[in-house]
């Protein structure tokens, strides 16, 4: 939206009126076009778009871990080898992207204005619930793009300070919520990554651990999807990994993610299966 540049200088009424503490009801009442699921498509016209593929979460005591691989992919062609899918939605949660590329990262910027313009209305923090159904309706805002093959599908993790603890929500679609419990995982290395996860994972796993077990599921997924990338060590090219606390979000270093992925790579020379669980 244009400010007004004429006469007195001052911002448009819509800017000055009380309204409510949604961005996106805003958006949608003073520039619909700029919400990613309201551009219409040409009918009859395929878009090939890069996507980006697999995205896994985990709970360890006193928080939750949030992961994803760095390829994107555009039919059989490598699109990117660094892409990031991981991003803070605000200081106590985070936003895994799979699907279209572009509108994703769109979409989790858009998420992000929505809470941060929460907080700034109202004066407090969006509880975790809430933010959850927030990107709830935005994923539904973009079924008409995603019936047109640009779907996305985020996955959404973080610190509840009201419960104390992690917690873990997955989406389809159409914007159907589901909330984790203990691990998940999305995109099209996530049947792979969830198998890994599904057979490691442990309740009382701590912060160190929990990184460890989401690059081991990525290079699972990696190992039997091609369009998930594993560690690159030629590129030093690795996956990115959060935690998130009461202490809030918190991004890995490359040099302690690259330690964890160098190991795992490592250990894999030997046992190219990955570390297995007990029969009992």
């Amino acid at each position: 939206m244009e400010a007004n540049t004429r006469g007195t200088g001052r911002l448009p009424a819509a800017f000055l009126t009380p309204g409510s503490s949604s961005f996106l009801d805003f958006l949608a009442e003073h520039q619909p076009e700029l919400i990613p699921g309201r551009r219409g498509l040409p009918e009859g016209v395929v878009v090939e778009a890069p996507h980006g593929t697999t995205i896994v979460s985990a709970v360890f005591d006193g928080g939750v871990v949030l992961a994803g691989d760095r390829r994107a992919t555009m039919g059989n062609v490598i699109a990117q080898r660094d892409i990031e899918k991981v991003f803070p939605a605000d200081e106590y949660s985070a936003v895994g992207i799979a699907g279209t590329a572009g509108l994703a990262v769109e979409m989790v910027r858009l998420f992000q204005l929505e809470l941060e313009h929460y907080e700034k209305i109202e004066g407090t923090v969006l509880s975790l619930e809430g933010k959850a159904n927030r990107l709830t309706t935005m994923i539904r805002g973009n079924l008409g793009m995603a019936m047109q093959g640009l779907a996305v599908v985020p996955l959404f993790a973080g610190y509840d300070l009201d419960q104390g603890r992690g917690r873990i929500f997955t989406y389809d679609v159409t914007g159907g919520r589901s909330e984790e419990r203990g691990f998940a995982a999305t995109g099209s290395g996530s049947v792979f990554a969830r198998g890994s996860l599904k057979k490691l994972y442990r309740d009382d796993l701590t912060a160190q651990q929990a990184a460890t077990l989401v690059v081991q599921a990525l290079y699972d997924a990696a190992d039997d999807d091609s369009a998930t990338g594993g560690p690159d060590l030629a590129r030093k090219i690795f996956p990115i990994v959060s935690l998130i606390t009461e202490d809030g979000f918190r991004r890995l270093t490359e040099a302690e993610v690259s330690e964890i992925a160098v190991s795992i790579t490592d250990q894999r020379l030997t046992h190219p299966n990955g570390p297995q669980a007990p029969l009992l």
